[in-house]
């Protein structure tokens, strides 16, 4: 047996909707994020479920054989049909665990359009980095202009004196999947640096 430590692709922790979203652009995108992902040689870090924009990405990722490791919590089980033919299946008690465990397992983050959850998922990790808890790159995938109300919300929240002006350099948006692959492989190569 080998002393060497078990050595883990480049992860990217995905969080998105559980549902699908309006016409089929969110499902597409989500769909070439899970391609590029396992063409990259890297693997899926997201939410476990088998629904919307979370299945989306983790059947590509799977179709042309990514790693994939999936963190739910024991309520959702049933409602987001946890899919339990990941490489590394992960059920956890409660919500905060869940997003733990996804951060603790991955490289960078990638926040693709969601709901509620999504918005809880990226703000959660924005406010860990601006109090310094970390250093990962974060990046909004916004597919179709999607978030670009989130960024006037945040500049309007810098504006009005709640956040630092620092804030919007805590993450980067980016309009396409092409783009986002670029940006991710920028962060992997300044990881290994």
């Amino acid at each position: 047996m080998s002393d060497q430590p078990v050595q883990t692709p480049f992860s990217v922790c995905v969080f998105c909707g559980s549902r699908s979203g309006k016409g089929e652009k969110y499902e597409a995108a989500a769909r070439q994020v899970g391609e590029r992902i396992a063409a990259e040689g890297w693997r899926l870090v997201y939410g476990a479920g088998d629904v919307g924009l979370m299945g989306a990405v983790a059947r590509a990722a799977q179709s042309k054989g990514a790693e994939t490791f999936g963190v739910i919590p024991t309520h959702l089980l049933p409602k987001e049909v946890g899919k339990r033919d990941l490489t590394r299946f992960i059920i956890t008690e409660n919500m905060h665990e869940r997003k733990k465990v996804m951060f603790m397992n991955s490289d960078a983050i990638v926040v693709l359009p969601g709901g509620a959850g999504s918005l809880d998922e990226f703000f959660e990790v924005l406010t860990w980095k601006q109090i310094g808890l970390h250093d990962k790159p974060i990046f909004l995938l916004s597919t179709d202009g999607y978030w670009q109300p989130l960024e006037e919300l945040i500049e309007h929240i810098t504006e009005e004196g709640f956040a630092p002006l620092s804030t919007a350099t805590y993450f980067d948006t980016v309009e396409t999947v092409e783009g986002l692959v670029a940006a991710l492989r920028a962060a992997r190569e300044r990881r290994e640096s």
